[in-house]
């Protein structure tokens, strides 16, 4: 996380993982999701806060989730089902279920496949926002997998030469297993700017940068400075990655629009064919590393590869040179023994939801 997105030091607030995570589990259980669901949900969550990927942790996303299951928008018990499949792939039906844990499911079934084939995939319809999609890529990875996960939904990003929003934020993650170095964990969005990371700096009260979003008729706002209006539910038209055509936008929004294909149409998801209404759809796949080469030799490669990037000489004005995932990995580590920092407005929120529904507040 750039210090661009950090929160400042006099609106923080340290809390220890483990409380963060009972709490969210037993606000999840109140809105009627299983014990063992609430569980699955805030181990995503939380996986996000540790890597310091605070776009996609508690204080972005699970309010919305409440909001959500209180309006009936998320279904708290869905019975989500295989609805099509072959020995190496699957299609779901989530049953308007919350992604973070039918994605995790979905995930399962492919790595139950790739290690009787080598390989398997999963496309996931009917299933609401699924977090950081670096978690499910990160499953296969404890299995000597490489994995991959996207999702699409929304319409956030404006097309190359668009005026007009039509495609999501749409990101991209694969992760790779390493024999000594932390995994290659490469996650993304297909936008210039996660939609996420604008709640992070609404709340901070930072400025929009140039490239980051559109003008109101689709040209590349190259100058910054607007405003948010995250919370207002007023977002921004959003550039694809590259901002404009110069500098490759094609290229962001060219990939957004694969991964609608691989999450939407190729489940058969509502609305993605004609790119209007409520769309929501995941795509996620395992490769098993011994069915291509020898696992010991793959992630000893891995390794120096990974490590011949870090010994890359760095630029001026740079202390040293990462790859995906290094930073995220770092920061895990020293949450776990420091706690996580949140911002003080996310402490009041989770203690006033803590009041309304009668649960135990020991955050802090």
């Amino acid at each position: 996380m750039l210090d661009y997105f950090k929160i400042p030091k006099k609106d923080v607030v340290v809390v220890q993982a483990e409380k963060l995570r009972r709490t969210t589990e037993k606000i999840f259980e109140k809105c009627g999701v299983s014990k063992e669901e609430a569980q699955l949900g805030a181990d995503v969550l939380l996986y996000a806060d540790l890597k310091g990927i605070e776009t996609h942790g508690v204080s972005n996303l699970l309010r919305s989730y409440v909001d959500w299951y209180n309006s009936r928008r998320l279904n708290p018990k869905p019975k989500w089902k295989v609805v099509r499949e072959s020995p190496a792939t699957a299609t779901i039906d989530g049953d308007n279920g919350l992604g973070l844990m039918t994605v995790a499911h979905a995930m399962n079934i492919a790595i139950a496949k790739a290690e009787k084939l080598g390989m398997g995939a999963v496309s996931i319809r009917n299933s609401q926002h699924c977090g950081a999609v670096g978690y499910f890529a990160m499953m296969a990875v404890e299995h000597d997998m490489i994995g991959w996960c996207m999702t699409a939904g929304g319409n956030a990003m404006v097309p190359t030469f668009g005026s007009e929003p039509k495609v999501g934020t749409n990101p991209i993650s694969i992760a790779v297993p390493t024999n000594k170095k932390p995994p290659f964990i490469f996650d993304a969005a297909m936008t210039t700017i996660a939609g996420n990371k604008m709640g992070l700096l609404e709340r901070i009260g930072a400025p929009m940068q140039p490239g980051w979003v559109a003008h109101d008729d689709g040209s590349p706002d190259m100058d910054g400075g607007g405003k948010f209006d995250f919370f207002l539910g007023n977002q921004r038209m959003q550039l694809p990655l590259g901002s404009t055509r110069d500098l490759g936008s094609q290229k962001g929004y060219g990939l957004g629009v694969a991964v609608d294909v691989l999450c939407g149409i190729l489940s058969n998801g509502s609305g993605f064919a004609s790119l209007a209404g409520e769309r929501r759809a995941h795509f996620v796949a395992a490769y098993k590393v011994d069915a291509f080469n020898d696992v010991d030799e793959f992630k000893t490669s891995m390794d120096e590869m990974l490590q011949g990037l870090e010994d890359t000489k760095p630029a001026p004005g740079y202390e040293r040179v990462l790859y995906a995932g290094l930073e995220e990995y770092e920061e895990e580590q020293k949450r776990k023994s420091e706690g996580i920092p949140l911002h003080k407005e996310v402490v009041e929120w989770y203690k006033g939801t803590c009041e309304e529904m009668k649960i135990e507040f020991n955050l802090i």
